[in-house]
């Protein structure tokens, strides 16, 4: 599929069609991560709603880590999730919902997750029916197996700043990364960061561009394969969507930086710079 390195990762609206089409007992779990009042005007038939929109962490020492992530598992297993069904996640594209709900997924050790690309616009597009039913999942028991290499904390971020074998990616707007739009205590980004704005690993569709189109804007501007890579934005969910284009073309060590700006900019005690944008 468009050349990825992990093809797996997504999933078309043709072939999630056949799935729910043609499997017998059990099917695999469908998120819809839209807004309740979009799950609720039509959805793709078997999905549950779960909405993380706004759920983030803006304190990533060690016990309110833990809680937090101890919140989104209790939270997806609520969903039905448990460790042997796969999960297909979307939103209205290949967008941030779904990707944070990915990024949640994979570092909780969860073997079997996809993305549906282009999602509820890819599936709308093709014709595919749509229902306003919904039937009330069944929670499972389901605990995580913690991925640590998916995740970086604050002290994370700080080691890797300047160091020539880490690249640090920002993924948010021109404005945050300027500091022009200030949505913390302090404006700017963390030292160093490479500034790739997240809608750009998308097509004007809202589906993931050919991996031969997204290998070269990130290599061009030095974010290549040999480098560990941390990803932040504001809060968690831009940087999950860099997460998954990383990840779709084979990057072999991808983070996300699950406090992000939030967190980096409200500690006086952290770096920041004001870049210049030219």
């Amino acid at each position: 599929m468009k050349g990825y390195a992990n093809p797996e990762l997504l999933i078309s609206v043709d072939e999630l069609a056949r799935v729910i089409n043609e499997a017998e007992g059990a099917r695999p779990h469908i998120l819809d991560l839209r807004p309740a009042e979009a799950y609720a005007a039509g959805h793709i038939p078997g999905a549950v709603h779960v909405d993380l929109f706004g759920l983030s962490l803006i304190d990533t020492d060690p016990a309110p880590l833990k809680a937090f992530m101890w919140m989104i598992e209790h939270l997806l297993a609520a969903r039905g999730i448990d460790e042997k069904t796969p999960v297909i996640v979307y939103d209205e594209q290949s967008g941030i919902r779904a990707a944070r709900a990915f990024w949640f997924l994979e570092y909780f050790g969860h073997s079997a997750v996809r993305m549906l690309d282009g999602g509820m616009g890819a599936w709308t597009r093709g014709g595919f029916s749509t229902t306003r039913d919904a039937e009330p999942a069944e929670p499972s028991s389901w605990t995580g197996a913690r991925v640590p290499g998916a995740l970086a904390t604050w002290r994370d971020v700080r080691q890797a700043v300047g160091r020539q074998t880490s690249v640090i990616l920002d993924t948010r707007s021109d404005g945050e990364y300027c500091g022009t739009t200030v949505r913390a205590a302090r404006g700017g980004a963390v030292p160093g960061a490479v500034h790739i704005e997240w809608t750009r690993n998308l097509t004007p569709e809202g589906e993931f561009k050919p991996a031969s189109e997204l290998r070269k804007m990130y290599e061009d501007a030095g974010v290549t394969p040999d480098r560990e890579v941390i990803t932040y934005c504001q809060g968690g969910y831009r940087a999950a969507h860099s997460y998954v284009a990383l990840r779709l073309l084979g990057y072999p060590t991808v983070r996300t930086y699950v406090g992000s700006w939030k967190e980096w900019g409200d500690r006086t005690d952290l770096p920041v710079e004001v870049p210049n944008r030219h």
